[in-house]
This record gives C-alpha cells, structure tokens and sequence, in this order.
C-alpha cells in the first residue's frame, strides 16, 4: 500500500511541474520579464517551504544542522532550479505543455540514468542496461513525436 501512495505522490509532484510552467509563463507576460516571473516563483516557493521547515521542525522537535553540508550544496539546487523554472517559462509559449514536459521528463531520465551509473552523491549504483538504454531511446522518439507529429 505504501508503494502505490509514494508513486501517486510522484503522479501528482510531476503534473504539478506541468501546472507550474503555464503559470509561470502567464506570470512571465504579467510582469514582461520570464527572469521576474522565476525570481517572484522562486521567492513564493523560499517563503512557503521556510514556513513548512519552521512547522514541522518544531513539530518533530527537530534542528537544521548548517555546518554539516558542503558548502556547493547551498547553491547547486537553486542554480538547476533557476535553469529549469526559467527554461520552462521561454519554452511553453513556445512549444506547448506537452512537448515541454516531454523532452523535460527525457533530460530527467537521461540525467538519472548517468547518476545510477556513477553514484552521484551516494546515489546506489545501477548498471546502464539493454533495456533501461531501450526505454531511454524509446522516450527520446516518444518526446520528438510529441512535440513535431
């Protein structure tokens, strides 16, 4: 049962991605700047998880430890963030949601199979196989269908 309620999970976090470009998007038009339209979405998404991280750390009796990770790591996700939010908002007006989370989903699979395969930052290792190079080929033709066909 825990299974099937973290993949829903994962069904709902990945169509929000796709809910988030379009408004993103509109946002970017509202303000007349997609950098404006990532920085105000960013800014919401610090404020909003800063409340959460204060409820639930106060609520589990937690604490952040800052010293412990490197430094690289305070940066790293905002920067691929920053890259992908804004990515999105030029893209969408573009090419459309769906070929937009198309090729989105592609780089992310691409990417995840070369961090299986090396272990990036203690990620388990995984072999590149026949048929996980199969479904990644599958998924690039899948992505060009969508967004030219």
């Amino acid at each position: 049962m825990a299974a099937v309620l973290w993949a829903l999970l994962g069904v709902m976090a990945g169509a929000f991605v796709a809910i988030q470009a379009p408004i993103n998007a509109e946002l970017a038009r509202g303000l007349g700047s997609p950098l404006a339209a990532a920085a105000i979405s960013f800014l919401a998404g610090a404020v909003v998880l800063g409340v959460v991280t204060f409820i639930v750390t106060r609520t589990q009796g937690t604490s952040i430890t800052w010293r412990e990770p490197q430094a690289w790591l305070f940066v790293a996700g905002g920067l691929l963030g920053t890259v992908y939010v804004t990515t999105s908002i030029l893209l969408i007006p573009r090419i459309g949601a769906a070929a937009l989370i198309a090729f989105l989903i592609t780089g992310q699979l691409i990417a995840g199979m070369v961090i299986d395969r090396v272990g990036f930052l203690g990620v388990a290792v995984r072999e590149i196989s026949l048929g996980r190079l199969a479904g990644a080929g599958l998924l690039i033709v899948g992505a060009v269908m969508v967004r030219y066909l």
